[in-house]
């Protein structure tokens, strides 16, 4: 099977099977294991920031910023397909008491001119803002990338707010691949980023959260409350490692052989796809005349390709690691026939 639902099922590359073997460990709850301690200062220095956490999910990582930055009855400004609002269980509700006040950005792209409106109002009886979340690159919107420019708007005009700016960058290294660009440069005024070593960069589990020493501290309450001390979790970390050292360079394989689907689907009439918003790893089409988008991934399934459907008539694809260009070429080619007799 030619796997392209996610780049989350990505197996752990045999440098990192070799390094999780080898892993020296302790209890990561007392800040004993020196291999996460280890992963947690590289990303860290990555970022330009003063620490970092590991915590086994993106998910997590979203939450636990939240929850940092903001007070029970606040509210959480995000785009309206966003992974914070759509995918993480309704989390910012139940575990931080905060709503989210959607903004629709074009291409899932937010700027100031359209955050600024949707700012509570310093009256009593609005609910308060209490932070800003920007999702770079955005999953739901075909992995469209948020350029510098427009952060360091949002950056200053939050600023001037008094607001804290959180970005789930569960894929920032593939937002910073297609800017050319370094991921601290990217990310310098967010009060703290999530970034995933699972997706792009192959490690099979983990995620990290960045900011400064205080904010990190706090984290560590969170995410023992959560379920999230892992003890001896250096096995993991170890992967994590691996992927910061070897898995960056190649992201832009990835984004070329997603480029590649894209523009075999764009060359057929029974799709629907935006070409400029497939900038990175993810392809998202919609099938015309109101096709079934799951019955489209069934098919497809039988001719072994697998995909995701993301709406009922649309189709998303994501290029990884496990998926050479032959392997996508060949994808191309069943989607492009099943297109046309779909």
């Amino acid at each position: 099977m030619i796997d392209l639902r996610s780049d989350t099922v990505t197996q752990p590359t045999p440098a990192m099977r070799q390094a999780m073997a080898a892993a020296e460990v302790g209890d990561d709850v007392y800040s004993e294991d020196p291999t996460v301690n280890r992963l947690e200062q590289e990303a860290a220095t990555i970022f330009g920031r003063e620490a970092a956490i590991f915590v086994p999910t993106g998910t997590m990582g979203n939450q636990i910023a939240i929850r940092l930055h903001t007070e029970h009855g606040q509210e959480v400004i995000c785009e309206a397909r966003s992974h914070i609002l759509d995918w993480e269980m309704a989390m910012t509700a139940a575990f931080s008491g905060c709503q989210a006040r959607t903004v629709a950005g074009e291409r899932g792209i937010l700027t100031w001119s359209q955050i600024k409106p949707a700012i509570g109002a310093k009256i009593y009886y609005r609910a308060q803002t209490g932070l800003i979340c920007i999702e770079n690159t955005h999953n739901m919107a075909g992995g469209t990338v948020t350029p510098l420019p427009i952060l360091e708007e949002i950056w200053t005009g939050a600023r001037d707010a008094g607001l804290p700016v959180h970005l789930d960058g569960a894929r920032v290294f593939n937002a910073a691949t297609a800017l050319g660009i370094g991921v601290a440069e990217l990310t310098r005024g967010f009060d703290t980023v999530m970034f995933c070593l699972s997706k792009g960069l192959g490690a099979p589990v983990g995620s990290m959260l960045v900011g400064s020493r205080e904010a990190i501290d706090r984290a560590r309450i969170f995410r023992k409350a959560l379920g999230g001390g892992m003890r001896q979790a250096g096995v993991l970390a170890a992967a994590g490692l691996i992927a910061l050292k070897e898995m960056l360079a190649r992201l832009g394989d990835d984004h070329a052989n997603a480029r590649l689907i894209a523009e075999a689907i764009a060359a057929d009439s029974t799709a629907e796809i935006d070409l400029d918003a497939v900038q990175t790893n993810i392809v998202i089409f919609t099938l015309r005349n109101n096709g079934d988008a799951s019955a489209f991934c069934d098919a497809l399934k039988q001719k072994g390709v697998l995909a995701s459907s993301v709406g009922p008539h649309s189709v998303r694809f994501v290029t990884h690691y496990d998926v050479d260009r032959s392997a996508c070429e060949e994808a191309a080619s069943i989607i492009v026939a099943l297109l046309r007799s779909f």
